[in-house]
């Protein structure tokens, strides 16, 4: 795996054998990173089944300002860790070592809000709907924030309360959706 664009893009990124995990195609990186290129720079990203980091640390490089990295696999922690210290970013990072449910409240608890979400979750766990009700529901997205979604079979709908589903892609047996926070002023 490579970062494929931004400051640290053909630096190579440890973690492609963590056990447990499944690390997303350089050609669907590139087709997502292309798509929200103009959302990243100075924002704020929890990468929520984050594995090796492949998805928080292309967002570094392309000048996020903050990355929330959580996995519950202890090897895929160490990856991020020795990756970040790899590229010189343990500073614009916070590691999390939780169940997604666990990250999420952690995040809602102590009021961090968020303008990306990549949620690339193992593909048998099926949690996606719960996931983006949640997030929809509980005051964790900054306005206009944007949700990657990365997944096979799960039947996900066009809108969550306030997040709308703005793209979708196929990319052979995996599907890329991009949902965006919908915000109206009360009159």
């Amino acid at each position: 795996m490579k970062v494929i664009s931004g400051i640290l893009k053909g630096r190579t990124i440890k973690g492609y054998t963590i056990n447990g995990t499944r690390p997303t195609m350089d050609r669907v990186k590139e087709s997502i990173f292309g798509t929200i290129q103009n959302y990243v720079k100075g924002s704020i990203v929890l990468d929520l089944f984050a594995g090796s980091g492949n998805y928080g640390i292309e967002a570094l490089s392309n000048y996020a300002k903050f990355v929330y990295f959580n996995d519950k696999n202890k090897e895929a922690i160490k990856v991020i860790k020795s990756n970040l210290n790899n590229f010189n970013l343990e500073d614009k990072a916070n590691i999390l070592n939780l169940d997604y449910q666990k990250c999420l409240n952690y995040l809602k608890d102590k009021s961090i809000k968020v303008d990306l979400v990549f949620l690339d979750p193992p593909y048998d766990l099926h949690v996606l709907n719960s996931i983006l009700e949640y997030l929809s529901l509980n005051n964790i997205l900054n306005k206009n924030a944007l949700v990657i979604v990365e997944y096979r079979d799960d039947n996900l709908q066009d809108k969550y309360n306030n997040l709308k589903l703005i793209k979708n892609k196929k990319y052979g047996e995996k599907k890329v959706n991009i949902y965006k926070g919908e915000y109206y002023e009360v009159e």
